[in-house]
């Protein structure tokens, strides 16, 4: 390898291992019909009798429980909570408990508990909309009352 560029010694070693390689792969072959060997982790399933997934399905089914090969029960339609179907603003200040009392605080925490029953995270997606309606009509109502709380502070 001496006297030699980078680039033909590099080919050089590249010959070399390809040459042992070719070496391992005549002795494996040597061993190919010995159960396991060359066979990978799962070994040689056409000698060992598994290969038939008849065979696989029979063992599943003779150590199955009477539940697990019960038919699947039918999910239930879920039913919407009936709080999600008041949508409009007034029924949402409602539902707040809005009045022309409120403090930043009290207002911050009708928020924090009406989110807590309303959040669209919260219940099924057929009724996520409903829920993100809801939490957008009550976040607008306590903004403007925190606007009205903050202008009042003023005077």
């Amino acid at each position: 390898m001496f006297g030699m560029s980078v680039f033909q010694s590099v080919l050089e070693r590249l010959k070399a291992e390809e040459d042992e390689e070719g070496a391992a792969e005549d002795e494996q072959s040597a061993h190919a019909n010995i159960r396991g060997l060359n066979g990978g982790f799962v070994g040689n399933l056409a000698a060992s009798g598994i290969a038939d997934s008849g065979a696989v399905q029979r063992a599943y089914f003779d150590t199955a429980s009477d539940e697990m090969l019960a038919p699947a029960k039918p999910i239930p339609k879920p039913v919407m909570p009936e709080h999600l179907a008041r949508i409009r603003p007034e029924q949402i200040a409602a539902d707040l408990g809005l009045t022309d009392t409120e403090t930043s605080q009290g207002l911050a925490d009708k928020r924090r508990r009406f989110a807590a029953d309303n959040h669209p995270d919260l219940h099924h997606p057929e009724f996520r909309t409903n829920a993100t309606t809801r939490m957008k009509i009550a976040n607008m109502l306590i903004d403007e009352a925190q606007r009205r709380v903050r202008l009042l502070q003023r005077r």
